[in-house]
């Protein structure tokens, strides 16, 4: 029997593989132990996998490992990912095995100010993960330069199509050194990113994940559900589950869902394109952390969602398509992780949902909701309580001091006096003659 891979035999140094285990990572998964020695060997790589199956450290191990140290404003390496919340996540995984090697990772994404950006560029970013939007603002403003980028991922390339992103992404490609070395992950390999391969890349090695062959531990259910009791059965789904990531179409049914999830005593938090990106921080801080047990999203925010331990993807509205319903269940099941995907059919969606199962390849078929067995002993609601509202009255006074408005003094009674309640430079207000 052979013994398995190691970090170690696929070229990668000691120190990085040191850091690695003091995280708990010891062996590489199927994507890693394919992709690393050739992006250690300095070649372009094309990889197709699914979501959670170790692409971050696939792409980053080669790029900690051969990127050189930057000048201002002048990056050596860039990642392209298509959100903030997969931007911030990729920035937290590499950062330790650069500060391994001295090298710096900086995260630059919209919905925040530009002041902590342009401050870590300026001290000089070796690693820049990046939305395209926010890159293209910076070189706009001529706070950042690619010219020196030896290195560029662009990840989750066809979430980048879905979202509009590719015209942005080519012209960031543009910018680049040509000499660079590029790699480039997404789940389809077809159409538009087609183009980015042959357009982008020079003989690149590909590995392709044949999701259909993957061992999928997930359980793959759909209840036939009556429209007005769908919140309470995805309630009574998050009870059971514990750890639950919800998937609402429209920014407005995922708020209105997370209000009625609270009314049923689920502790849930709302993550959409509406909320800014504190918001949205907090909100997958609150989910991580296990003090809330259901994370309201919409399709926009899936590809940003990567929570270790998900019990149960609800599907509370269908997905628009196969591909979405690959991307959203992705959540729960991760490398191989068992899990639940949890879908909510109604007479409305009945026929989008008996076509998306012939085009996944699932029986036609729906269930009732099956809700016996064990309910998971929620958290208390107390630790995340809403923000306190100021009484009418207090409301009042502050409304009109900040607006510089004179407020009216009262009686002890409680009957309004004349006059001012304070000097507002306004004097007494006069009397009809």
């Amino acid at each position: 029997m052979s013994l398995p891979v190691t970090f170690t035999d696929l070229g990668v140094s000691a120190d990085l593989a040191s850091r690695l285990a003091e995280q708990g990572v010891n062996q590489p998964f199927p994507i890693q132990a394919a992709t690393i020695p050739a992006g250690l060997a300095g070649r372009d790589i094309c990889g197709r996998a699914p979501t959670g199956s170790g692409k971050t450290l696939a792409f980053g191990i080669p790029l900690v490992t051969r990127v050189s140290r930057a000048k201002p404003s002048k990056p050596r390496a860039l990642v392209l990912a298509p959100t903030r919340e997969l931007a911030a996540q990729i920035e937290r995984a590499l950062t330790p095995l650069a500060a391994t090697r001295q090298r710096r990772v900086v995260a630059l994404y919209g919905g925040v100010g530009f002041g902590a950006q342009l401050a870590a560029l300026r001290r000089g970013a070796d690693i820049v993960v990046a939305t395209p939007g926010r890159l293209a603002d910076l070189i706009e403003r001529r706070n950042a330069d690619l010219c020196d980028v030896e290195i560029v991922v662009v990840d989750e390339a066809d979430r980048m199509a879905d979202m509009g992103f590719l015209p942005e992404v080519r012209r960031l490609l543009d910018r680049v050194r040509p000499d660079r070395q590029t790699y480039l992950f997404s789940a389809t390999l077809d159409g538009e990113i087609d183009v980015l391969v042959k357009r982008y890349q020079r003989d690149p090695f590909v590995h392709q994940v044949d999701v259909a062959a993957e061992e999928d531990r997930r359980q793959h259910l759909f209840w036939k559900t009556h429209k007005t009791e769908r919140a309470n059965v995805a309630a009574q789904i998050v009870i059971r589950h514990g750890s639950t990531v919800v998937f609402c179409r429209t920014k407005r049914g995922a708020d209105r869902l997370a209000r009625q999830l609270h009314q049923a005593g689920v502790s849930v938090a709302a993550i959409h394109g509406d909320r800014t990106q504190v918001q949205r921080e907090k909100a997958l801080a609150a989910f991580s952390g296990g003090r809330v047990q259901a994370l309201v999203a919409t399709d926009v925010a899936a590809r940003g969602i990567h929570v270790d331990a998900v019990g149960c993807v609800l599907h509370f509205d269908p997905p628009e398509d196969e591909k979405a319903y690959v991307h959203r269940s992705g959540r729960t099941g991760r490398a191989g992780a068992g899990g639940t995907v949890l879908s909510l059919v109604t007479d409305d969606t009945a026929a989008a949902v008996k076509a998306l199962q012939r085009a996944l390849g699932f029986p036609t078929r729906t269930t009732a909701p099956d809700l016996s067995g064990p309910a998971v002993v929620l958290r208390p609601q107390s630790a995340e309580r809403k923000p306190e509202r100021a009484k009418p009255e207090r409301a009042k006074r502050d409304w009109a001091a900040a607006a510089g408005t004179p407020t009216p003094r009262r009686k002890p009674d409680g009957r309004p006096a004349r006059g001012l309640g304070r000097r507002t430079g306004q004097g007494r207000r006069s009397r009809p003659a």
